[in-house]
């Protein structure tokens, strides 16, 4: 049973310098949107990051407005939050799908994003998840967004072998004879 569960949540993380949040928030449900906002921006000024918030028309463009973001803009992650409650149609299935899929393939090119994007069977589950006081889906989003931003800070300046580069710093010259060796 949910309700007994117990669940750990990290510490935020800790930043040398400020970091930037885009929140991209489909306001359909406006009540339900402003609040996971309000969680969002909670949390973000709890770690000492500053926000911006941009609307878009529905859960489908937030994955669009994220990677035009991040191509871009100079935010350092991202929050996407929205609701989606079951209908009688399976637009439902579509959209949840959709922008879930559209999120985690923008995460996999290395996009920082929380995912605060509701999925629920009805208003009084939206309603409970997006409380700042009681669940704070959103600012458990942000928080996500945060802990990825910190770790793509940790790797930044870290660099593997790519194709015929190496490892070092340094690069050698091909060819023989006379001159430089190395660059």
């Amino acid at each position: 049973m949910a309700g007994t569960e117990t669940h750990h949540v990290l510490d935020l993380p800790v930043f040398d310098r400020n970091v930037r949040l885009l929140v991209v928030v489909a306001p359909y449900y406006k009540d339900i949107a402003d609040n996971l906002v309000a969680g969002a921006k909670a949390v973000a000024e709890k770690a000492g990051a500053s926000v911006e918030v941009i609307e878009v028309p529905g859960a489908l463009e937030i994955p669009t407005a994220i990677g035009m973001a991040a191509r871009m803009a100079d935010f350092d992650g991202f929050v996407a939050l929205g609701c989606v409650i079951r209908g009688e149609t399976t637009h439902y299935d579509t959209v949840c799908n959709d922008s879930s899929r559209g999120l985690t393939l923008l995460g996999l090119q290395g996009v920082c994003i929380g995912n605060g994007i509701l999925t629920v069977e009805n208003r009084d589950q939206a309603v409970v998840r997006a409380d700042p006081e009681a669940q704070n889906k959103g600012g458990g989003a942000a928080a996500a967004a945060l802990h990825l931003v910190a770790l793509s800070r940790k790797w930044a300046r870290r660099t593997k072998g790519i194709g015929f580069k190496p490892a070092t710093e340094e690069f050698r010259i091909a060819g023989g004879g006379e001159g430089p060796k190395g660059a």
